[in-house]
């Protein structure tokens, strides 16, 4: 890969500012040439206030979509907030939260609200086992020029010309209400695309590969990555998506492909040959960076765990394994802290590195091609009889009955791989978890800490490394035997598709514009209100009940995922899970934080250990104060969109989070919509330290810095907080407490 600063492509070549020139550009050209990419062409047009590079812009969307772990909140935040009706298709789908408890009275409950919510408000519902939400947007409401939000980080339609981004709920909940998604406009960098991928290379190599080469150097974060250049048509459609789905690792805003006959192809096929137009950069663009990429020079992959960007060879892992994975454990390790170990060099034998496991799934694997070609290397083999297992889940209904009807599915099973239903589940550890000290290779988006759904706490440790579907069945061929598949010889001939939707006629609500207002809400014993959340004070004081000193801290340490599901839908249920795997005793320290504010706010008498921090402090706080916990971290809200990170920590009574700097902008903007101020800080913070911050209200309003006193017994260390710069509405939703509080006074 070659990495480029600040450049002007010309007719796709990158051009000096000197032979613009002299080829008769003017400064006036030079300076407007940002407005020749693609990504400029679709946020200007969705953009109510313009689109000027530097400015704030405000997006509205032309569809949103959920999953069954978000929508239940989103849906009672905005009905608390006033909704009548969905004012845009709102799809409803039901690919995380599938497998019900015993009894169905958690899960199934949230899937009954869901519907009811479609039928009285006009939303699309798609049943559980239907398809997995990003394969659904992508077969139906994907559209060249379009943008969709999502609130699951993995809102990726690029490679379709869509440009979408995950966020968290509240997000959705201001579209719902007519309001706006606000952003800064983003820097575009520029993915240039050549060559075409040998015989056993396919979309999650090409991913991990970039992931490997961006995510830790931060070279795309926030930023919009814009896909062009002669590579991009020598690759299929789904190959694109596999791609495009996993931009989301690299910690970018959004993405978007250029558009060609095979993307016409692919709407076509779907029956929605109006919704193709050709997209691609003008004469002359400006790109803020500009990463060269041969595709002919990728190789087979393999990301170690705890994160997609920990990118190796596969090649390079099968000839020098002992190395590779000693210091892959030692990482793995030091972020377990001590809790558990793994030794992942356990895994290598005589005649090579030897998993337990295998998964091809979701928005990322469980795509047709993928499928397709793992069953080609599977065919007429076994996976053997021993402790490996092979797991298979198409992305959707139609992509499953093609599979039946062109025997991939046959070829699969014949093999011995178990074929499953459209589910997320195992991308997130609500499937196919796998044993203790086991290691699963899974054509998945995410290998975090615990992600596959152990539980260090209780001795269970287990891990994720991620490869490419092909590869994974070259692996599967040989009984667990790491395998690339550029080492198989195998028909890489992938039949056409032909798109049959029967199945989502049977069985998908559609009530978009037949909003029925008198049908009710049906709601489970589990689904619950949220609880009221206090206003700003005047003044802020803060007792730090969690610190993480690790380089990144994910949305998954924040909130596990996996076993939390079924309590998605119950806010303070929910909340006991907070920081569960990384500080257990995070969530008792916030209830006693909780209680003291409580007793405070009834009796107006600062508990001891406050009026004695003030008093040290030696500091007068004019006005009300309220007590609240927070959290220090380097780097927090890497991965998911998922709200809950931050409104867990809200409901039991977190006002801010304090940090060197923050991992993703749609966990920045979770905070701030439950109200919680996204301090920023080169502070050193320690577990009960006592932060004052005078004026906090006064300060926030006016874009100014924060002076702040921590108190750590009888020492007070003076230090300076920032919030990076926040609209007025910002502004107004943390003041009045949360998104809720903000709805309900105007």
């Amino acid at each position: 890969m070659k990495i480029h600063g600040p450049s002007y492509l010309l007719n796709g070549n990158i051009v000096e500012k000197v032979d613009l020139a002299n080829a008769g550009f003017t400064q006036r050209d030079l300076d407007e040439a940002y407005k020749g990419t693609i990504a400029y062409s679709i946020l200007k047009e969705h953009s109510v206030k313009g689109a000027e590079k530097g400015s704030q812009i405000s997006v509205k969307f032309d569809a949103l979509a959920s999953h069954d772990i978000t929508y239940v909140g989103i849906i009672q935040t905005a009905k608390a907030s006033g909704l009548t009706k969905f004012p845009l298709p709102y799809v409803l789908t039901n690919c995380h939260n599938s497998l019900c408890a015993v009894g169905g009275t958690i899960n199934e409950d949230d899937h009954l609200f869901g519907l009811s919510a479609a039928k009285k408000y006009g939303g699309i519902f798609v049943p559980a086992h239907q398809a997995v939400i990003h394969t659904y947007m992508r077969e139906c409401f994907a559209k060249c020029g379009g943008m969709i939000l999502g609130s699951d980080s993995h809102t990726r339609y690029g490679a379709l010309g869509t440009m979408a981004m995950g966020e968290g709920g509240p997000e959705l909940v201001k579209q719902l209400l007519g309001m706006t998604y606000d952003v800064k406009y983003p820097d575009v960098v520029a993915i240039m695309l050549t060559g075409s991928p040998k015989r056993g290379v396919g979309p999650h190599d090409v991913a991990i590969a970039i992931i490997g080469e961006v995510f830790k150097k931060g070279l795309v974060k926030n930023k919009v990555m814009e896909f062009i250049g002669e590579g991009v048509t020598n690759l299929p459609v789904e190959f694109r998506n596999g791609i495009d789905v996993m931009t989301t690792e690299t910690a970018c805003l959004s993405s978007v492909w250029q558009t060609d006959y095979k993307v016409k192809e692919y709407y076509a096929v779907r029956g929605r040959a109006d919704d193709y137009k050709k997209l691609e950069p003008k004469s002359l663009a400006y790109y803020d960076a500009v990463i060269e990429i041969d595709l002919s020079e990728i190789e087979p992959m393999i990301a170690l765990p705890f994160h997609p960007s920990n990118a190796y060879k596969l090649a390079d892992l099968i000839k020098n394994p002992g190395d590779i994975l000693s210091e892959a454990s030692k990482n793995m390790n030091e972020l377990l802290g001590g809790k558990v170990k793994i030794d992942l060099t356990k895994k290598i034998k005589k005649d090579g590195v030897y998993v337990e496991q295998a998964v091809i799934a979701g928005c990322a694997g469980g795509t047709y091609d993928n499928i397709c070609e793992s069953a080609n290397i599977l065919k007429g083999k076994s996976i053997g009889n021993g402790e490996f297992t092979l797991s298979v889940y198409p992305g959707s209904q139609p992509v499953f009955t093609e599979l039946v009807k062109n025997g991939s599915v046959a070829a699969l099973m014949q093999a011995g791989a178990s074929v499953r239903s459209c589910f997320c589940g195992p991308c997130f550890g609500a499937g196919d978890v796998p044993a203790n000290d086991c290691l699963s290779i899974r054509h998945t988006t995410r290998n975090f800490e615990s992600r596959e759904g152990s539980k260090p706490l209780e001795g269970q440790i287990s891990a994720v490394a991620l490869m490419d579907a092909r590869s994974i069945a070259a692996t599967a061929a040989n009984g667990g035997r790491l395998t690339s598949a550029a080492e198989v010889d195998y028909d890489r001939t992938i039949p056409p598709y032909h798109h049959d939707d029967s199945s989502y006629k049977s069985r998908v609500f559609n009530g978009y514009g037949k909003a029925d207002t008198s049908a009710p809400l049906r709601y489970g014993p589990n689904i619950a209100d949220w609880p009221k959340i206090p206003s700003l004070a005047d003044n802020a004081v803060y007792k730090i009940t969690a610190v993480i000193k690790d380089p990144v801290t994910t949305t998954d340490e924040l909130i596990p995922s996996g076993e939390t599901s079924s309590y998605r839908s119950n806010p303070l249920r929910l909340a006991e899970f907070a920081l569960s795997r990384k500080v257990p005793e995070y969530v008792g320290r916030c209830k006693e934080v909780k209680k003291q504010s409580d007793e405070y706010a009834s009796s107006g008498v600062l508990p001891e250990d406050i009026a004695a921090a003030i008093k040290t402090a030696g500091v007068e706080l004019k006005g009300n104060t309220l007590i609240t916990s927070a959290i220090y971290a380097v780097k927090p809200g890497d991965g998911s969109a998922r709200e809950q990170a931050a409104s867990c920590q809200r409901v039991l009574g977190g006002g801010a989070n304090f940090a060197v700097e923050y991992a993703t902008k749609r966990y920045r903007s979770n905070l701030i919509n439950w109200g919680m101020i996204p301090y920023l800080t080169q502070a050193n913070f320690e577990v009960g330290d006592i932060v004052i911050v005078p004026s906090v209200k006064e300060k926030l309003l006016a874009d100014q810095e924060f002076p702040i006193l921590i108190v750590r017994g009888e020492k007070v260390i003076q230090e300076i907080a920032t919030v990076d710069k926040l609209t007025e509405d910002e502004k107004t939703i943390i003041k009045n407490g949360c998104l809720i509080n903000y709805y309900a006074n105007r």
